[in-house]
């Protein structure tokens, strides 16, 4: 099974793109609360949007575990099958994002990853953006910290970030990010913790923290605001809590080492915005020589 198998995508109907970045969020072991499929989506107009081209899911989910879900509509049923979709968001006065939203495959993984490969060259993506959620031991109290790591020497040095530290299993994104350094092509991966105790719940707070440093450093505008939604699961949060002394005691614990240690792991989204536009600057300036 090759690439060209799965994959359909017409670059045709959209033209040139202004300086696109990807961002790519799977639903999977990588997207705790669905925390970081959110946050993609949060970039996504829906009205505006133009979807270019899809990953066929047949060869790569084991339909026992990902199970289709049936839909009456008018008497009528259809089957809505895991979806992988291109779609591309252009953004007046801004660059341009190419999203793939997904879920994290079961099966011929390399394939896969190929496939999104292919997607950023055809499309010709500056950059690679992979997003996840992650459980941590935070308190819901705080805004959650967002972390980053790239494996690209310069554009760790222009955004503050470390190299890939991480030894043990992976997900789909880390294979992503090990196919995307071989190619030469720039790549972030980005992911928000997720309180541990609170994991079947719904984190917007969390979404939020990733859509605005998505929105600062890539200078895009995000399509939707979380403050109801903060508010709203933030009162359910607190009652969970109040129902148990033990856990209301670990979570006061949880927040006076929260408040010790730095807010954040990486700079602000703001120093974050100049440096990154800097980096893609001078890798057009460097593929024009």
């Amino acid at each position: 099974m090759n690439v060209s198998e799965v994959l359909e995508l017409s670059t045709e109907v959209i033209g040139d793109l202004d300086r696109p970045v990807m961002l790519v969020g799977l639903e999977g072991w990588f997207d705790v609360a669905s925390a970081a499929t959110h946050a993609v989506d949060s970039f996504i107009d829906d009205d505006a949007a133009v979807i270019v081209g899809e990953i066929d899911p047949d060869p790569f989910y084991d339909f026992t575990q990902q199970r289709p879900l049936v839909s009456v509509d008018d008497g009528v049923r259809s089957i809505q099958w895991p979806a992988n979709e291109i779609v591309v968001q252009r953004n007046a006065g801004h660059r341009d994002l190419v999203s793939l939203i997904g879920v994290e495959p079961h099966m011929h993984w390399s394939t896969y990853v190929d496939a999104i490969v292919t997607i950023a060259e055809s499309l010709r993506c500056e950059a690679v953006v992979t997003v996840g959620s992650a459980a941590e031991a935070i308190p819901h109290t705080r805004r959650p910290p967002v972390t980053g790591s790239t494996s690209n020497e310069a554009l760790a040095g222009a955004l503050g970030l470390g190299a890939p530290s991480y030894e043990g299993i992976t997900g789909v994104a880390g294979v992503l990010q090990a196919a995307l350094e071989a190619r030469s092509i720039p790549a972030v991966s980005l992911r928000v913790g997720i309180p541990h105790y609170l994991m079947n719940a719904e984190h917007p707070q969390a979404t939020a923290a990733l859509s605005r440093h998505l929105s600062h450093v890539l200078d895009v505008p995000t399509r939707i605001d979380f403050s109801d939604q903060i508010d709203s699961w933030r009162d359910v949060h607190d009652e969970i809590i109040e129902t148990d002394d033990q856990l209301r005691m670990y979570v006061r614990m949880l927040e006076a080492e929260f408040d010790r240690r730095a807010e954040a792991a990486i700079p602000t989204a703001d120093d974050l915005a100049a440096d990154f536009e800097q980096f893609l600057d001078d890798l057009r300036d460097d593929s024009s020589d």
